[in-house]
């Protein structure tokens, strides 16, 4: 028996990281992670034990435009359902007092039957990803995620604003770092003006170190481009670029930076924000969740096509860093139900 199993969407690295800020609150508790693909590696490298056992699937992206929503929908829901099996042996195994889950609703659906305790953290509360005839089936989903929420005992919002019911909005939640400033930049031997692009942990964004390359010459000898590219590419890219790959401490890579150029993730946003380093985040157009991140920043799809200007007015902008305190406040919650 476990205290608690975090079932962790492997859908984007967000999750994963804020996820760890969470778990480093609960050390006193025994814990085990259920995800999958490249947030297995995060979370395994924070020392957390990780059960790598979820394969979603991944967006297709031409060019920086979602492509085939439709399919990418009906993939999910039969991914949905291997999770539920998956999920309901470990739950089954661990036995665990408590599930959390970050929109992982696979695993919330078993636990409920189960009578177990569920704690859900989300960014959103339905999805529209589809339009037309495929919408159906979204609609379908969406209803039993209404009725998954609903029977959640807590409900965590990692954004500022009022609780109701079950739902408890706490603000940000990022991981925190031990380090200064300037002890990061000596580690990551940052000497220039640092501009960090980031795709995730896909080749989703790649797009993005594209368009960045054609612009770098325009930059000036005294800013260095540092890519944070994933798995996907790990290849160099020429004078003035360095890439790093992937790498499990991106919020220390963002705090070191002079200017975050990223796709819009939630997470991603919120560690810029809490580290005070002006960032530029450009969606994946059609990605409804992403283009309103984008959106709340002052951001679009098409300012991609004007990067040089964004990043020449970013380097010049003041570092503004927020106090967070989300990831606390999600343990204080969690624990009072263990």
């Amino acid at each position: 028996m476990v205290d608690l199993d975090f079932f962790t969407s492997p859908i984007g690295l967000g999750h994963a990281t804020r996820d760890i800020a969470i778990a480093e609150n609960l050390r006193e508790f025994s814990s085990r992670f259920v995800t999958g693909s490249e947030a297995a590696k995060i979370i395994v490298n924070s020392d957390f034990e990780v059960r790598d056992v979820y394969n979603p699937p991944r967006f297709i992206v031409d060019d920086g435009v979602l492509q085939k929503s439709a399919r990418w929908l009906w993939n999910y829901y039969q991914y949905y359902k291997e999770c539920k099996k998956t999920s309901k042996k470990i739950i089954q195994e661990d036995n665990p007092h408590i599930i959390v889950s970050d929109e992982d609703f696979a695993s919330l659906a078993i636990a409920q039957e189960k009578k177990i305790p569920t704690v859900l953290i989300t960014d959103i509360l339905e999805t529209h990803f589809v339009r037309g005839f495929g919408s159906f089936i979204e609609k379908k989903m969406n209803k039993s995620m209404h009725n998954i929420i609903q029977k959640c005992d807590l409900v965590i919002l990692p954004e500022k604003g009022d609780s109701q019911v079950n739902i408890k909005r706490i603000g940000p939640i990022v991981r925190s770092t031990p380090h200064t400033r300037k002890e990061l930049r000596d580690r990551l031997s940052f000497e220039k003006k640092i501009v960090l692009v980031s795709i995730g942990g896909t080749d989703a964004g790649s797009f993005l170190i594209k368009k960045i390359l054609q612009i770098i010459p325009k930059l000036g000898q005294d800013v260095e481009i540092v890519l944070v590219s994933g798995p996907s590419l790990t290849r160099e890219f020429g004078k003035n670029t360095r890439n790093l790959g992937f790498v499990n401490n991106l919020h220390e890579a963002i705090f070191a930076a002079d200017v975050l150029v990223s796709l819009a993730g939630k997470s991603t946003i919120d560690e810029a924000r809490a580290y005070g380093t002006p960032g530029i985040f450009i969606p994946i157009k059609g990605h409804f969740e992403q283009e309103d991140n984008a959106k709340r920043e002052g951001f679009e799809f098409d300012d991609i096509f004007r990067l040089e200007e964004l990043i020449s007015e970013k380097l010049e902008q003041d570092r503004m860093p927020v106090a967070t305190d989300g990831a606390s406040k999600a343990a204080e919650l969690i624990k009072k139900l263990i």
